[in-house]
């Protein structure tokens, strides 16, 4: 395996991030400028993780679940103390600025920001921490863009488990010093996101390491942990919104959601299925491609026409691995799909902040952009739309 692995300590972590960055482009120290607040908002994928991570009054079970010495039951309650108490009961809030701007009532914004690291990520995360602890691995592995290794390598700091993340040589993602700071062994991998997943699947057949990429062994468990996405905006709302927008990768957290929306519809808890529109970009994504172009399955995209910029990193692929899954959910809830340019998510960042106070991802925004194109041209009827979001307040 061609790669390169970088190791630190808590205290090394600034060292090592500087010695880290000379493997990104040079168009990089750009970036940084922004991701230092010189432009206002970050661009990349590094959502601001909360502080302090965990609530202190949940420091004794932090030393219990990461307590090798004490009985895996022991540990395994006091993980999911803090699953319990940190993940999930994100705020939705009415955006009725955004509202006025579009003549289009009623947005509402989900809001993926209070988690610990400040992405829906850690929902998977900390649900496969806790499963790879109950199942007696001692190592977990995974690739990732930036945010998902944040999560993953915070969780399994909690629970005392090693943690291994495969990122992309030439990503730009600007929270290695934080997956340093939790502990976990960096392997830089040549190449793009998939090859990086590929080499992370590898280690962990090899090792016995847990698998927590997308499209395993645990699909249905990372499935499952979105679905709380949706049950908690039934919560909110008590049904179904006529619309949920979100941005789609790999497809994981649209279907998860989807699938959570469903299992309402069955039980008789909503009375309709939300369709499910998701934005993605430009010419990027397997999964926009087939909506698009009305294939009838995924098709993979020719690999050196992606190109990633510090905006689109954490959506593009030229294969989307719960691709299948996000489209059949895409058509069967009678949602649509779009691309969206980098300027366009940056554009609508910038107006989530200005308008409702929210600080969020700019690649995030690509569902909602979805969404508002279609008002345009043809203007939907006032409902109740949901648009998932990743970032962290200002």
């Amino acid at each position: 395996m061609n790669q390169k692995k970088e190791t630190t300590s808590r205290e090394e972590a600034q060292k090592e991030q500087t010695k880290t960055s000379s493997l990104f482009p040079s168009s990089t120290s750009e970036t940084e400028k922004v991701n230092n607040g010189m432009n206002g908002f970050s661009l990349l994928d590094g959502a601001t993780a909360q502080t302090p991570l965990i609530a202190p009054e949940l420091e004794t079970q932090r030393k219990v679940a990461a307590d090798h010495s004490r009985p895996l039951e022991e540990r395994l309650e006091a993980f999911e103390d803090i699953f319990d108490s940190e993940i999930g009961d994100t705020n939705l809030s009415r955006a009725r600025n955004i509202e006025r701007e579009f003549g289009l009532r009623q947005i509402y914004l989900k809001f993926e920001g209070s988690t610990p690291t400040g992405t829906q990520k850690d929902r998977i995360a900390f649900a496969q921490v806790m499963d790879a602890l109950r199942r007696g691995y001692e190592a977990i592995t995974v690739a990732t863009c930036g945010n998902y290794g944040a999560a993953i390598s915070l969780a399994a700091s909690l629970a005392g488990i090693k943690c291994i993340i495969c990122i992309p040589e030439k990503y730009h993602t600007s929270r290695v010093k934080e997956i340093f700071s939790y502990y976990a062994e960096i392997y830089r991998i040549p190449g793009d996101y998939e090859n990086a997943v590929f080499e992370s699947q590898k280690l962990a057949d090899k090792n016995d390491y847990y698998d927590a990429n997308a499209g395993g062994a645990n699909t249905t468990l990372q499935f499952k942990a979105y679905g709380e996405i949706a049950y908690e905006i039934y919560d909110d709302l008590r049904d179904a919104p006529a619309v949920v927008a979100l941005p789609v990768s790999n497809g994981t957290t649209l279907a998860g959601i989807y699938k959570g929306f469903l299992s309402l519809y069955r039980r008789g808890k909503t009375s309709r299925i939300p369709k499910i529109v998701a934005g993605s970009s430009f010419g990027k994504n397997p999964i926009i491609q087939a909506y698009l172009k009305n294939l009838p399955n995924c098709e993979d995209l020719k690999p050196d026409k992606i190109k990633e910029t510090a905006i689109n990193e954490p959506l593009i692929n030229w294969r989307s691995i719960d691709g299948e899954y996000a489209l059949e959910a895409i058509r069967k809830s009678n949602g649509w799909a779009s691309y969206s340019s980098d300027k366009n998510m940056l554009a609508h960042a910038k107006m989530i902040r200005d308008k409702e106070g929210l600080n969020v991802l700019p690649a995030s925004t690509a569902g909602l952009i979805a969404l508002l194109d279609r008002h345009r041209k043809e203007s939907v009827p006032n409902d109740r739309y949901v648009a998932v979001l990743t970032g962290r307040k200002t």
